[in-house]
C-alpha cells in the first residue's frame, strides 16, 4: 500500500503492484497537507495539513476515521510510537501535541518551543520525542 497527499487537499490510497489506480480518494482537509503515514501496524493513515489538523483514515480503505484538533496554526510534521497507539504532532504554533489513538483524543501538550517546531520523531524504545524548530533548540521529550 502507498498513500500520496497533496497541496490540492486530496490523499490518494494506492496498490501499486495491483493497479495504476487509486484505489481511495481521501478529502476532507481544507489547506494543502504537509505529511502523510502509516502507523508501525499499517491499520491507520494520519495526515497532517495547514488546515491546523490531524486526521485519521482507514490504513486499508482510506475511509475517514477522525480529526484531531488542538493546534492554532498549521500541522507541519507528526511521527507515530512504535507500538502506533500514539502520535506526536508538531506545529507552527510553536507546540507539539501527544495523541492517545485509541480514545482519539489528546494526551499531552507539550509547549517550550519559541517558534515553528518543524521536525518530530519517536526514541524507538518510545519513552522520548524529540523536536526541533525555528528557534534552532532541539527538544527531548520524557513520556
Amino acid at each position: 500500500m502507498l498513500v500520496s497527499g497533496s497541496d490540492d487537499f486530496t490523499m490518494f490510497l494506492w496498490k501499486p503492484n495491483e493497479s495504476k489506480k487509486p484505489i481511495a480518494q481521501m478529502t476532507g482537509h481544507q489547506q494543502l497537507i504537509n505529511e502523510v503515514l502509516f502507523s508501525p501496524d499499517g491499520r491507520i493513515i494520519a495526515s497532517a495539513s495547514f488546515d491546523k489538523s490531524v486526521k485519521l483514515w482507514n490504513g486499508k480503505t482510506g475511509k475517514f476515521i477522525a480529526a484531531l484538533r488542538g493546534h492554532v496554526q498549521a500541522v507541519y510534521q507528526i511521527a507515530w510510537s512504535a507500538d502506533s497507539r500514539l502520535l506526536c504532532s508538531g506545529s507552527a504554533d510553536s507546540t507539539l501535541k501527544v495523541w492517545d489513538i485509541g480514545q482519539r483524543k489528546l494526551l499531552v501538550d507539550l509547549p517550550g518551543h519559541a517558534d515553528e517546531v518543524f521536525s518530530v520523531d519517536w526514541s524507538p524504545d518510545g519513552e522520548r520525542v524529540a523536536s526541533g524548530g525555528r528557534d534552532r533548540v532541539l527538544k527531548l521529550w520524557r513520556r
